[in-house]
């Protein structure tokens, strides 16, 4: 298992388009990744899994990946994230 934490800072935090742009990626790994905020852990796959998280800007969440693409997947949801999403906060 991989773990590794990351601070969100894009504008939306994980709502919306950028919820959609993880759990799209997450589903690209073969291995079980979770999100988690605080005490709450979902499933990453699962579009209503991480909405439920509310994570928003600022937040600090752990990435948890299990399976034969662990360290792959982690490591480019973390970037996923670092990146903003790869599109440019709205005013």
């Amino acid at each position: 298992m991989i773990v590794d934490k990351v601070i969100v800072n894009n504008k939306a935090g994980l709502h919306a388009k950028p919820a959609s742009l993880f759990v799209q990626r997450a589903n690209d790994f073969k291995s079980e990744i979770y999100i988690k905020k605080e005490a709450t852990r979902v499933n990453a796959k699962s579009i209503m899994g991480v909405m439920i998280l509310a994570v928003q800007k600022g937040d600090e969440i752990q990435i948890e990946a299990t399976g034969d693409d662990e360290k792959k997947a982690v490591e480019q949801l973390k970037q996923l994230i670092e990146d903003r999403f790869d599109f440019v906060d709205e005013v």
